[in-house]
């Protein structure tokens, strides 16, 4: 029997794909992975995501299918890979991702490698997506039945060693369908409500994220973000800003600037520390340049190709051509303007439901 290694987070999803993979035949055995303590990063920034509740609820949901479950700490790699690159790419004039960084470094990598080595077949997820093998061997991955849930935009980063033991048990059914078959099954948590924001960011306030994490930093490492100036398109000042690390591409509230014409983030200089300001028109282009790609469908792009594209995860992919560059990169040319593409997001590419890649905006 071959077995399989649940990554549990306490939601009814990964409960569910549990007992899916109990029915393909797997031996199962759940698993719970502590990302961080809130003390580590100052308390009062962070949720309890991943604390003793969600352990609670993934325990409770693995004795009620009779699997062994267990807690995992990969704190200190989550600090660094995912907090620390969250932080370090804003120093750096960008916007991560680090809901992507987590499934590329936690939870199919360091998990993945934990699972090999325990004696574990694949891992399974709760995630939303579904993975095919073709004829030639090459594993492909594709959207979601429900395309209300689909996730496949934060897993392209997926490689082939990769999704040869991966699974992903809920690709072929619907958010409604899980919840109802997790009340059959009697698991406690069929109605949890799902998270919805980035798991250290629990209410969605990116601005005041950073300014609470940054003001932290500022107390325990020393770190400074300093105020500077609000510039307009032609370069003039037109106010002050609290430290440039504090403000996202797109941005229009928290701007504190006098009112009248609404005015967005539109580009920062982190060497000179200002922040551009503009009109919402000035947010849109039609080609973005992409970096460090990971292909799925083919192991390569040699020239370019007609496909479609997403800049942002809750938006529809739009049609482009992709360009081949040098240095792992690629040209998107859109067949229409894009709202404010931003460094240090991702951007997906798709041929209908099937993920062919993808990379970071740059």
């Amino acid at each position: 029997m071959k077995k399989a290694l649940i990554a549990m987070s306490g939601g009814v999803d990964s409960s569910v794909a549990a007992y899916r993979m109990q029915q393909m035949g797997y031996a199962c055995e759940g698993v719970t992975m502590r990302l961080f303590y809130n003390e580590d990063v100052g308390a009062e920034v962070f949720s309890k995501c991943c604390g003793a509740d969600d352990v609670r609820d993934a325990a409770l949901a693995a004795e009620r299918l009779g699997m062994p479950h267990r807690a995992v700490s990969f704190s200190e790699a989550f600090r660094e890979q995912v907090i620390g690159k969250f932080l370090r790419v804003y120093e750096s004039g960008g916007t991560p991702n680090p809901c992507i960084d987590c499934n590329r470094y936690l939870k199919f990598d360091l998990l993945l490698r934990y699972a090999l080595e325990q004696g574990m077949d694949v891992v399974a997820t709760g995630h939303y997506a579904r993975t095919e093998q073709d004829e030639t061997g090459r594993w492909h991955l594709k959207k979601a039945v429900d395309a209300s849930k689909d996730q496949s935009y934060v897993l392209y980063m997926l490689t082939q060693a990769q999704l040869e033991h991966i699974r992903f048990p809920l690709g072929d059914q619907t958010k409604a369908e899980t919840r109802a078959l997790a009340e059959r099954l009697g698991l406690t948590n069929a109605q949890k409500p799902d998270s919805q924001d980035i798991c250290f960011v629990p209410d969605g306030d990116y601005v005041r994220f950073l300014r609470d994490y940054a003001a932290f930093l500022e107390r325990t490492r020393g770190a400074a973000y300093p105020p500077g100036a609000f510039l307009d398109a032609a370069g003039r000042e037109v106010g002050r800003h609290r430290g440039a690390v504090r403000y996202t591409i797109g941005q229009r509230r928290g701007l504190g600037l006098p009112a009248g014409e609404r005015l967005y983030v539109v580009k920062k200089d982190m060497a000179r520390n200002t922040v551009t300001v503009g009109p919402e028109r000035l947010l849109y282009a039609d080609t973005v340049e992409v970096g460090d790609l990971n292909w799925i469908a083919f192991d390569r792009l040699e020239s370019p190709i007609r496909a479609a594209a997403k800049l942002r995860y809750r938006m529809t992919e739009q049609p482009c051509t992709i360009e081949p560059m040098e240095e792992n990169r690629v040209r998107l040319r859109f067949d229409e303007p894009q709202r404010a593409p931003t460094p240090g997001q991702a951007a997906v590419f798709y041929r209908g439901d099937e993920v062919l890649g993808g990379g970071t905006i740059v």
